[in-house]
């Protein structure tokens, strides 16, 4: 776990390992989307031009779900909802608020809609592997205690372990995972003011050090679903470049079977990840639940299999997109 990768001199400012991971997810997307565009298309400063725009609407939207997802942190003082550099930040609303500026902006420069919907959804899958490593590093995310042996054991301080350590009755949880004693609770801040919470590390003694790290209040193995996602990811990036591939062929031929007109891997995007993180809430430990034992992640998975199913069924029906002349030339050109 590694939230901080390096502090910058005289500023006392961190760089953020969830943030920095974005970053490169960002750009390894746009570079992805970049190459594959290049099939129907001979400019693809559009694509850098909304791959720019939808950077700033996914630290956006990301800051906002946190905020909304953690709202009663922010009660005390409103004005930290907007300290992004503290770090707080959900991938998932990064993502939808960034296909939402992405479709504005197609839709505003009259560009072919589905083509580009279809490369933006594999890369979006590239983006959410590195996405997924920032919140293993960030120690976000986290999953529910296991005994399986690649289980992770996040340090003192955590979000895991101060999850194991309470009990949690939004998730159905009286008792803590991990019984700590009454001692490692309470402190003085810098003000001189009394805080009832966790001690920080600095705080413990090392007897008490020496219990949370090797001895009995350690915290427990939990699943790594970050990386379990991360690695999901992957694979549903490799999975609809090979329906994208597929959708390509068959417009060339002029032949469309079943989900390979213009916009069916963008609609698959929704389906593959719907399931994907509606199964992969069953192993994580973080989220409440909301209705029926359902997490608002499950339910949201449940609204992106229909929306995929829907918009899957409607680009099937709809007479294939036909490109601008200049863009079909470049088709043919192409490798």
């Amino acid at each position: 776990m590694h939230p901080e990768l390096l502090r910058i001199p005289f500023v006392d400012l961190t760089v953020k390992s969830y943030g920095l991971m974005m970053v490169v997810g960002f750009l390894a997307a746009v570079t992805l989307i970049r190459l594959l565009s290049r099939s129907f298309t001979r400019d693809p400063q559009h694509i850098t031009n909304a791959a720019l725009y939808s950077l700033v609407a996914g630290i956006v939207g990301a800051r906002v779900f946190f905020v909304i997802h953690y709202f009663d942190s922010f009660r005390d003082e409103p004005l930290s909802v907007f300290a992004i550099w503290k770090g707080g930040l959900e991938l998932l609303g990064g993502v939808l608020l960034a296909i939402a500026v992405i479709f504005l902006y197609i839709r505003y420069h009259k560009l072919p809609l589905r083509h580009y919907l279809d490369v933006l959804a594999v890369g979006l899958m590239l983006a959410l592997v590195f996405g997924r490593i920032g919140c293993f590093l960030n120690g976000c995310c986290y999953g529910k205690p296991t005994e399986l042996p690649w289980g992770v054991r996040f340090p003192y301080g955590s979000f895991a372990f101060r999850s194991q350590v309470q009990a949690d009755p939004e998730r159905g949880r009286m008792e803590p995972h991990l019984h700590l004693p009454p001692d490692y609770f309470g402190y003085f801040d810098e003000d001189g003011n009394y805080q009832p919470g966790l001690k920080p590390w600095k705080s413990l003694t090392p007897q008490q050090r020496e219990q949370v790290t090797r001895g009995a209040y350690r915290c427990l193995s939990v699943h790594p679903t970050q990386l379990y996602t991360s690695a999901s990811a992957a694979m549903l990036c490799l999975i609809l470049y090979g329906f994208w591939r597929r959708s390509r062929s068959a417009e060339r031929v002029g032949a469309h079977a079943f989900a390979t007109k213009p916009g069916s891997v963008f609609s698959l995007m929704f389906i593959f990840y719907g399931v994907m993180r509606f199964l992969m809430e069953l192993a994580r430990d973080d989220n409440p639940f909301e209705i029926d034992h359902l997490t608002i992640a499950q339910l949201l998975g449940i609204g992106l299999v229909i929306l995929g199913a829907v918009l899957l069924a409607f680009f099937a029906l709809a007479r294939p997109e036909e490109l601008p002349s200049t863009d079909s030339r470049a088709d043919k050109h192409s490798p």
